[in-house]
């Protein structure tokens, strides 16, 4: 008899358990998930001037021998790889490199995050890429140096996406 009673709560222990589970269950389904939260922007640069131009604007850039002047490019996070977007302006500066003689200092930067010495190399592989796609296109080596910045020398300062994607440059000073 002793046997029977205790099969019978557990039995009870086992039906209340199991009622407690799916009505916790069926409350879980029905609670909406909770709101993604952007992070937000802390940057100081909200408005559309501060941004990169458009690449379309970009592309149509052209560059006169007597005044050469290249915009700048600019990099996606953590990249090094030139985007399709600014390849328009690299031919356009390299047409007027072979025409004109002129030497230029390739520049990289990056924005504030990383270390110092990974901002460098990075800033390197930039300014590399950029140096690599001008010799491509014909540009004699001679016209051609690099440095890195890294961090150092920020085209705007603040924090959040807008200064970052400011600071991720490769920028041409003439020699």
């Amino acid at each position: 008899m002793m046997r029977r009673t205790t099969l019978s709560t557990e039995l009870r222990l086992m039906a209340i358990l199991l009622a407690a589970v799916l009505a916790f269950a069926a409350g879980c389904a029905s609670t909406p998930p909770p709101p993604v939260e952007e992070p937000e922007d802390t940057s100081e640069f909200d408005d559309a001037a501060a941004m990169p131009p458009p690449m379309e604007e970009v592309a149509e850039t052209t560059v006169a021998v007597e005044t050469l002047s290249i915009p700048p490019i600019y990099f996606d996070f953590d990249e090094y790889a030139i985007k399709s977007d600014y390849e328009m302006v690299l031919q356009n500066g390299a047409m007027g490199l072979r025409e004109s003689g002129i030497s230029i200092t390739i520049e990289g930067h990056t924005d504030e995050r990383g270390s110092d010495e990974y901002n460098l190399a990075l800033g390197e592989r930039r300014a590399g890429a950029v140096r690599r796609y001008l010799l491509d296109l014909g540009v004699d080596g001679s016209q051609i140096t690099t440095i890195s910045y890294g961090e150092s020398r920020p085209a705007v300062s603040g924090t959040g996406e807008t200064a970052w994607q400011l600071n991720r440059r490769a920028e041409f000073t003439i020699r």
